[in-house]
């Protein structure tokens, strides 16, 4: 996963050398409209793409599938049976759903780890790292609109804050039947090649001025710096393609150890205690379309990592993925134990390591089993951590009235 920030650095010759034709400023600038400024992420949890000088926005049918459930009813069944908004006046509001820009990226290591001793405890480390954060924000958000986060890359060795502006006003354009939109379903899923009509669309709003506003019937289309024009002449062989978007998170650097507890106990688990969840789901909602418009959104997101740790467990098993680890650590315990410059503290490293992950076993299934059940499957339990978190939030001396309306949305829809 390449930095947008870093690409002119570290990468622009190399990804020109395999074909592209433009050039690190054209995907990421900050001082003229860019490819970063037509990638949105949406709803905090999905990718999206601005595809027109009016908000247009083009994501996946299952990145759209909460709201277009949320718009469904047996009259009106648009998870079935699709939706077009014929006009601007039909398209659909959603209370909740935002779609948020990156106005710029930057490394901020230095202010982040300021005052971080090698002496320190995790503890201490993480309240230093915490105040600091906490610092950096507040002195780059001072008198501006925008939101701001800081991420940490390389498991807290590298931090990069990401200045974002967030837009609340994004409504359903369009989405095709679920016989296009979700065909293969959960057979097809995590799955190459996939033959199915994966899309939605939906449009940002903005007031007058073109800045994020609640939704309100007199804002208008967003006008981005950038959109993605749509190539008609499609592709040809040898073509370069890139990815640009919003990843989440990765495990990529996990030693072995934690590999094993994931394929071998901690996705097992999870599979088994997904699967009964779905089929108790399944049941009840192939016999009632009430129900299935209920609990689409919820099954589709149950099933969705419950078919992804699936084909985890066979994709390590068949490439040896642990195997290769096993392999990795050993030549890096080779190369600490034969050369003076490392001190001890490398050749206890992955020792350390092996002892931590043995230590953490039990928890981590017992922590795993309660989400899993409690938490994500029984909808009452969850409520009732909703409503805890709603009761909080309320009685603080310094309300946050947007955190509490926020709260108090996700648990009318739940």
């Amino acid at each position: 996963m390449w930095i947008p920030l870093l690409l002119e650095q570290l990468n622009e010759s190399e990804m020109q050398d395999l074909g592209m034709e433009i050039t690190a400023d054209d995907i990421y600038s900050i001082n003229h409209g860019s490819l970063k400024d037509a990638i949105v992420h949406f709803g905090g949890f999905c990718t999206s793409e601005i595809i027109s000088d009016q908000g247009l926005l083009l994501t996946n049918h299952h990145c759209g599938y909460g709201a277009i459930q949320s718009h469904s009813s047996l009259e009106n069944d648009y998870l079935k049976n699709e939706f077009w908004a014929m006009s601007q006046e039909e398209e659909l509001p959603n209370k909740g759903l935002t779609a948020t820009l990156i106005k710029r990226i930057e490394d901020v290591s230095a202010r982040v780890l300021y005052g971080v001793k090698e002496s320190m405890t995790e503890a201490e480390r993480d309240e230093v790292i915490a105040k600091n954060i906490e610092t950096v924000l507040e002195e780059e958000l001072v008198d501006t609109h925008y939101e701001g986060i800081i991420r940490p890359f390389y498991i807290g060795n590298q931090y990069y804050l990401f200045i974002t502006e967030k837009f609340l006003d994004v409504r359903m354009v369009g989405a095709p039947p679920s016989s296009i939109g979700k065909y293969g379903a959960d057979t097809d899923n995590w799955m190459w090649p996939r033959h199915t009509g994966d899309f939605s669309l939906f449009r940002i709003y903005a007031n007058s001025d073109n800045l994020p506003e609640a939704y309100s019937e007199t804002n208008v289309p967003y006008q981005p710096l950038h959109h993605l024009p749509i190539n008609m002449s499609g592709l040809e062989e040898g073509d370069f393609t890139m990815i640009f978007g919003f990843p989440g998170r990765t495990d990529e650097y996990i030693p072995s150890y934690g590999v094993e507890q994931v394929v071998k106990l901690r996705n097992s688990a999870n599979i088994k205690t997904r699967k009964m969840a779905l089929e108790i789901m399944d049941a009840y909602m192939r016999h009632s379309d009430k129900i299935r418009i209920q609990y689409a959104s919820t099954y589709a997101s149950i099933s969705n990592a419950w078919k992804k740790w699936i084909g985890q467990n066979i994709g390590i098993r068949e490439t040896r993925g642990i195997e290769k680890k096993q392999e990795l650590e050993a030549l890096f315990m080779e190369r600490v134990s034969n050369n003076r410059r490392f001190d001890s503290s490398y050749k206890k490293l992955l020792p350390n390591f092996k002892e931590a992950y043995s230590d953490l076993e039990p928890y981590v299934l017992a922590r795993d089993y309660m989400i899993e059940t409690c938490y994500r499957s029984i909808k009452s339990v969850n409520m009732g951590f909703q409503t805890k978190s709603f009761i909080k939030a309320y009685e603080e001396e310094e309300q946050d009235w947007e955190k509490i309306e926020k709260l108090y949305d996700q648990m009318l829809s739940t």
